[in-house]
């Protein structure tokens, strides 16, 4: 077992579907992990019955967005809610428009950057803004600027009578003690490198068009979502099945299974508010980087190796108003780590795109 040494222990009920959900077995295909990560708890279903009206998720696309879409579709069904959910992107994946499709979902291909493209989609009451650029930030800053803050802009602009969610990272706060529960949402902001700046950027932006038009917003602060084709464990079980030396200068983290953090953003509409409400997202724990690679080397017969000593800052975020709020992570450290490392073990896709969690200057 892990150790996990966040100070955040909540002891909160579960519904039976989050009960279902955590006793299940590792996914062995795609399209069985696609199904867990849309998959809906009763609690996701009663929120989506409160929530009134169409929803528009802007950056579908990306590596959460159609899972997200998907779970908006599935927890409106269960919940009989006749809703039109509205997927938004230039959608560059192969098949991922016909997918969605498949699944309810009305893909709409668009450029957000594109001058007019905006003003042409569907003013509706629900809208999750997931656009944005981290890496390639360092070969490109402009574009991050753009998408990062030029676009929240427009989307609040074009959207100022809707509920708007909109993502950001925990990467608007400077590292902190790798041995406390990291910065919670009234902490001060201090972004390291352009990305976090240009994320900083997004917020007050948004900030500013919820307060002087009235507009209702949520602001998340995402830190490492995970699944099993992309993430901080996916990484690190990437580099011990190769015999990569793990760099442990970056010796904490927090994790949180990308289903919870979809349904924690589609949850919050419900909280949307003047100035906006805003939300650290990420698992209760404070994990240890060596702990999880010996966890998964154990799970994969391999003893990882290791380089670098673990610095006394760490990029972490208090997420105990989250717990509070939502509960537990329906999928455990321990269950996460069984599921990805069963995954790679028998050679499942990756995305390719690895999170950088070791990255310590903002360069991106």
């Amino acid at each position: 077992m892990v150790e996990l040494e966040g100070p955040h222990q909540l002891n909160v009920s579960r519904s039976s579907r989050e009960t279902e959900l955590s006793a299940l077995s590792p996914p062995r295909s795609e399209a069985e992990l696609d199904d867990l990560l849309s998959r809906p708890t009763e609690t996701d279903v009663a929120a989506l019955a409160q929530i009134e009206g169409d929803l528009l998720v802007l950056g579908a696309g990306g590596k959460m967005g159609p899972s997200l879409a998907r779970l908006a579709r599935r927890a409106s069904d269960e919940a009989g809610i006749q809703r039109r959910i509205l997927a938004v992107s230039r959608f560059r994946t192969p098949g991922l428009v016909d997918a969605l499709a498949a699944h309810g979902v009305e893909p709409v291909v668009c450029d957000l950057l594109d001058p007019g493209s905006l003003d042409k989609l569907p003013r509706l009451p629900n809208v999750v803004l997931m656009a944005g650029q981290k890496f390639g930030t360092t070969g490109d800053p402009a574009l991050t600027w753009a998408l990062n803050a030029y676009l929240p802009g427009t989307v609040a602009r074009r959207f100022v009578t809707s509920r708007l969610v909109v993502f950001s990272t925990g990467n608007v706060y400077p590292v902190t003690s790798s041995k406390g529960s990291g910065p919670s949402e009234t902490d001060p902001t201090g972004p390291i490198g352009e990305y976090a700046q240009s994320a900083l950027a997004r917020e007050r932006i948004v900030g500013f068009f919820s307060t002087t038009q009235q507009m209702p917003a949520a602001i998340l602060r995402l830190n490492y979502a995970v699944e099993l084709r992309y993430g901080v464990l996916r990484d690190l079980a990437d580099r011990i099945w190769h015999r990569e030396p793990i760099d442990l200068t970056t010796g904490h983290v927090n994790v949180i299974w990308q289903r919870d953090a979809n349904a924690i953003a589609l949850r919050t509409l419900l909280r949307c508010a003047v100035p906006p409400f805003v939300l650290n997202v990420t698992g209760p724990e404070r994990l240890s980087v060596r702990e999880l690679a010996l966890a998964l080397g154990e799970r994969f017969g391999i003893e990882p190796a290791f380089t670098g000593r673990e610095a006394s800052t760490a990029l972490l975020s208090d997420a105990s108003h989250c717990q509070d709020l939502f509960g537990p992570p329906t999928v455990s450290t321990d269950m996460l780590l069984d599921w990805v490392a069963d995954w790679v073990g028998r050679g499942g896709r990756s995305l390719d795109k690895p999170t950088h969690f070791e990255e310590r200057e903002g360069r991106f």
